[in-house]
Parts: C-alpha cells; structure tokens; sequence
C-alpha cells in the first residue's frame, strides 16, 4: 500500500515538473517574440525619423495644405543629411547571390538625393506644390512590409505590380501562370487608399515611384493600347480619334487604328479643353504629385534593376523579392534600359508631327521632363520641321491649365 501510494506520488510530481517546464518555456518564447517585435518596431521607427524627408511641405498660403496637416500627427523635423563617398560606373543586378558593398549602396544614395534636390528645386521655382495637390489613387501602401509605391503606367510599372502580389501573399507559380490581370489581383490585396491614410503613412514608410521619359511613355502607351486596336477597351477611343482627326483615307493595316500623329493631336485637344488623361499617358506632375508629396525614391527606367534593388535592400526585402523576376521580365527591362531600340522608335513616330504640333505636345509634358531631368532638345533632329529658326536654341513658355486634372479607368 505504501509502495502504491508512493508510485502515485512520485507520477503526481513528475506530472507536476514537466507542466511548470512547459509553462516556463511557453512564456519565454513568448516574451522573446515580443521582445523581437519591440525591436523592429523601433529600428523601424528610428529608420524613419533619420531619413531626415518631411513628406509633405506645408507652405504659407496654401489653405489646402495647412488644412490636411491639421489633421494629421505633426511631421519628423528634418535631419542634417550626410554626404556619402560615391563610385563611378555602379553595375548591379537582381541576383541576391553576389558582393553589394556599403561602396555601392553608398554611390547609388547620393545620385537618388541629387534626383530629389532637383526636382525640390523646379517644384519651388514654379510653385507646382500649389497648382497640384496630392492624388492618392494610384497609390499602393504596404504597412508590413514598410513601403508607398506611385504606380506610374508604361514605366516598367508591372514589375513593381508583380512584386506587390509577392508581397500581398500571391505564391509565384500562381503569378506567372494566371490569366488574371496584375493590377486587379493587387487591387484586392492593396486597396487605393484615401488621403488621409496617405499623409499619415509618408513619414514612417519608404515612399518611391518610376519615372521615364516623357515622350518615351507616350509612344509606348500609344503602341501598347491604340496602334493595332488589339484591346477591347481602348477600340472606342481609336474610333472616336479616327473620327475626329483623320482628314484623308489611310489604306494598310492602320486603317482602322488612329495613326501617332492623330492620338498626339487627340491628346492636345484633351489639354486644352481641360479634359481628364488615361493613365498610360497621364504626366506625371498630376498623376503622382510629386511636388505635393515627397517621395524619398525616384528611380529610373534608365536604371530600373538598380534603383529596384536599392528600395528592396532598404526596405530589408531581400530574401522575398530579389531573384524573383521571371527570366522574361528581367530581358525586357534590360532591353528597355539600353534604349537602343528605343531610340530608333522614337524617330519613326516622331517623325510624324510637325514643329508646331511637338511644341504643343511639349507644352503639355514639360513639367516632368523639368522635373525628372530629361532632354527635350534632342527629339527636335526627329520631327518635320515648319520653321527656320533653330529649334535646339528656343525657349518655350509652358502654358500649364491648371484644372487639367488626370483620371483613370474604374
């Protein structure tokens, strides 16, 4: 009996032990996992506050401004920045597998701080923080994963799209065999946010956007949706261009389809009756507001896989987006970005318009080639000419309507 009483005992105890040890060890992983959690949450706020960017500028006056930070957390003051030692001749890739140095990285922040000190710099000179106020629709805010993207069409923007399904949780086998549009599958991860969650987000999140040239993305965007009338949603507008600005029949295969000249005719007609833009040829001083919101990333089509992995590395995205890209997207984005081919493009359509008709094109883009730093000039080697004059040596006056807002498609 005693024996029995003893074993019970002795199994009672053990019981015992091995429940405190589970205990013991439940709540220690616990407080480790919230100890870590602590710890990023701070490298992350800390991170934020020393990028020394104060989102979105309030400027005296500007009633539209003062009002939407009155409703918001007062801005991070801004830091003194420190100048990086650069390199020359900087060549990265997508391929997480090689030696990024603090060299590189280093290199690549101080060209992407040039690219904002001059955009700052033409924003104050003509007050465009004033004319466009900032647009959040295309906007895409990822919270844990600490990222703002400005979806700018026909600047290699589905590569970003592909990348933010990653993000969203979508499995990369899924994403390069689905017949589902990109946008519509991000969309359901990354609603379009308001305005207010946008301005609260800019001063703890890495905020970025692409930008290409300016005429490079109207042709492109003219090739992709209205040269072979192939999309089923832009067919209307090829007939509604057709209509109104075809003089004379035109035989061959672009009969049915509006020819470059008469879509940049359509597209000056738009302006100056103050009527919306699609966004694949939207400008991008309206479409993204960068003058109204402060991006801390503008990256380049010129340098897409660099500036792309510079915001992944940034944002501590490695092991999730580098070395993702399927082959065929990587091929293409460095075909774009040697712009060989591009160039030879941009004769042939440009070929098209006269003097007068570019300087009416130009008039309505001039912003962001001022902006983005892009060469104008050059494209007049490319057009008819109607004047005599020396075109490379004129001054244009841009005639900006202000009212000349962008929309997009539902």
């Amino acid at each position: 009996m005693h024996i029995r009483m003893y074993m019970w005992y002795d199994r009672h105890i053990q019981g015992s032990i091995k429940l405190i040890i589970f205990l013991l060890v439940a709540v220690f992983y616990v407080t480790f996992l919230c100890r870590e959690s602590q710890t990023a949450y701070e490298l992350n706020k800390v991170k934020a506050e020393s990028s020394g960017v104060v989102h979105l500028q309030p400027q005296t006056g500007s009633k539209f401004l003062n009002l939407i930070q009155s409703k918001l957390k007062p801005p991070i003051p801004k830091l003194d920045s420190v100048e990086l030692p650069g390199i020359n001749n900087v060549i990265t890739t997508f391929n997480p597998v090689y030696e990024y140095s603090e060299e590189i990285h280093a290199a690549i922040e101080k060209e992407l701080k040039q690219r904002n000190l001059h955009l700052r710099e033409v924003c104050e000179r003509y007050q465009l923080q004033f004319v466009y106020p900032p647009n959040p629709r295309e906007f895409f805010i990822s919270h844990g994963h600490s990222l703002i993207w400005c979806n700018v069409f026909k600047a290699a923007s589905s590569t970003w799209l592909y990348y933010f399904n990653i993000l969203g949780g979508y499995n990369v086998k899924f994403l390069q065999q689905i017949v589902y549009q990109p946008l519509e599958l991000a969309r359901k991860r990354f609603p379009r946010p308001e305005l207010p969650e946008l301005l609260e987000s800019l001063p703890y999140l890495l905020s970025f956007l692409f930008v290409r040239d300016p005429f490079e993305r109207i042709v492109s965007g003219y090739r992709n949706k209205l040269e072979d009338c192939k999309n089923s949603y832009y067919k209307s507008l090829a007939k509604r261009i057709i209509k109104r600005f075809r003089k004379h029949p035109i035989a061959g295969r672009t009969k049915k389809c509006p020819t470059f000249q008469e879509f940049v005719q359509y597209l000056i007609e738009q302006h100056k009756q103050g009527k919306p833009f699609d966004e694949h040829w939207a400008p991008i001083y309206s479409f993204c507001t960068p003058c109204s919101i402060e991006f801390n990333i503008i990256g380049k089509l010129e340098t897409f896989a660099r500036d792309s992995e510079f915001i992944i590395r940034e944002a501590g995205l490695e092991y999730l987006l580098l070395d993702k890209l399927p082959k065929n997207k990587l091929s293409r984005i460095g075909n774009l970005a040697k712009g060989g081919k591009t160039n030879i493009l941009m004769k042939i359509y440009l070929s098209e318009i006269n003097r007068t008709t570019f300087d009416q094109l130009l008039n309505i883009y001039r912003w962001d080639f001022e902006l983005f730093d892009y060469d104008f000039k050059k494209y007049y080697d490319y057009i008819i000419p109607d004047v005599v004059e020396d075109a490379k040596n004129a001054t244009l006056k841009p005639t900006m309507d202000v009212k000349n807002y962008t929309a997009t498609k539902m």
